[in-house]
């Protein structure tokens, strides 16, 4: 076992190493992950539409009554988040190439924008509703646009890189100042990705949005399945083994995708349907209150069994310092104190748990004993909050997330019991050291 942990160490390490570090997936992660406070603000706002409250009290139905304005700050955040998530994968890749990230990010949205296609609504309609002519369908500037804008993005970024390598661009005097310097650098770039995009999308008439969809439904529909959850859970603790973070590999390829399945369920929501007929089960935030609770590998059982079965003084100090953040969701106190790498005897429960709790919650969900996630809560809730709310105010999900829990609890327990003696049996051999010595 040793010589097997070394070889996928050897081989399997400095690939994932180099996956982890690769500049396209990291620019993608800071993109999504900068759209997050306006995801996570927005989505509350679902919860005010349709509030957790008995339908006879007053308030239910004054705010059943304003649902349409009180959904607006939705409509202007989560609902169009892949236009805030491209300027900043924008930002973050023309960064790394030691480009102006302030242009990178604007060319970037100016592409992004270039790829939809105007709406053109009739004279009559439009002076009635007192709009102009075109307008932009508001529903490709959200997640079922955000596949469309990385790929425009990288191509609009690597627009820039060239004729600034190339110096085919406008340079100005250094009596310029730098800001307007950059301005006059960027016309370039930018107006060969506008009429590159702009010939495609309007010349030639290319749907962008349906291309993107027919390539990648067929990975939504496998991310929103038992077999999509189990390898997706499989991943995040296998990386974690090596000492790699799982979610900075899988997350950067299946943020887009958990985004699409929860703006499915937002919108689906918003238009009145009920909790547990959503279309979709395994967005981001089932992921994060039912099957990572406590962070990677559902640790908050590794962190309870500390406290409360360990009896070696190495692992209750860490349990007394770990367990706390673990209620945050913050895990690496654990992690690396264990430590999980390269230890095979927590990491099958880390590897196994969120796989058993995956399946568990996914057939709990599907049969309607909980309504589908619809809300992206802040990360750093204790699990039965994070889930109550995550399912726009289902006291059952509160209860899903503490029998998810107890399950943890149940398989982690025999894997700490064998690292726990593990250390009681070296402090008792150092302490009889210690007295021989003395």
């Amino acid at each position: 076992m040793e010589k097997f942990q070394q070889f996928l160490e050897k081989v399997l390490g400095p690939v994932m190493r180099v996956l982890g570090a690769n500049r396209y997936l990291l620019a993608v992660r800071d993109g999504v992950v900068g759209a997050l406070p306006l995801i996570i603000v927005g989505s509350f706002f679902m919860i005010l539409a349709n509030p957790p409250l008995p339908s006879d009290w007053g308030i239910y139905q004054w705010l059943v009554a304003n649902a349409a304005v009180i959904l607006l700050p939705y409509r202007m955040t989560m609902y169009i988040m892949a236009l805030y998530a491209v300027f900043g994968m924008g930002h973050s890749l023309a960064k790394s190439f030691d480009l102006d990230a302030l242009s990178g990010g604007v060319i970037s949205v100016m592409a992004f924008l270039l790829t939809i296609q105007p709406v053109n609504i009739p004279v009559e309609a439009a002076e009635a509703a007192g709009i102009s002519g075109f307008v932009l369908p508001m529903a490709s500037l959200g997640s079922a646009g955000l596949f469309v804008g990385i790929v425009v993005t990288f191509f609009a970024v690597n627009v820039y890189r060239f004729t600034q390598k190339s110096k085919f661009k406008i340079t100005m005097p250094d009596a310029v100042p730098p800001a307007v310097a950059k301005s006059f650098e960027a016309l370039t770039p930018t107006l060969i990705v506008m009429l590159v995009i702009g010939a495609i999308t309007y010349w030639l008439g290319f749907n962008w949005n349906g291309a993107v969809t027919a390539v990648i439904s067929p990975l939504v529909y496998a991310t929103d399945s038992i077999p999509g959850v189990l390898v997706i859970t499989f991943l995040y603790g296998f990386f974690w083994f090596f000492g790699i973070h799982g979610a900075s590999i899988v997350g950067s390829v299946a943020r887009p995708l958990w985004l699409a399945l929860l703006e499915a369920n937002a919108t689906a929501a918003a238009n009145g349907v009920a909790g547990t007929e959503l279309p979709s089960i395994a967005a981001e935030p089932f992921f994060q209150w039912f099957v990572f609770i406590g962070g990677a590998g559902c640790t908050i059982g590794l962190g309870i069994m500390l406290v409360t079965v360990c009896k070696s003084k190495y692992a209750k100090d860490l349990g007394r310092i770990a367990f706390l953040p673990c209620i945050f969701n913050i895990n690496e106190p654990l992690i690396f104190g264990t430590p999980i790498m390269l230890n095979l005897t927590l990491a099958i429960p880390f590897v196994i748990t969120p796989m058993v709790l995956g399946v568990f919650a996914y057939i709990v969900t599907s049969v309607g004993l909980v309504n589908h996630v619809t809300v992206t809560a802040p990360w750093t809730l204790p699990g039965p909050i994070g889930a109550f709310l995550a399912t726009g105010g289902d006291w059952r999900g509160a209860v899903l997330c503490v029998v998810c829990i107890l399950i943890s609890l149940v398989i982690y327990y025999p894997f700490v019991k064998i690292w726990d003696r593990q250390y009681l049996d070296q402090e008792s051999d150092d302490a009889e050291g210690a007295v021989e010595a003395a």
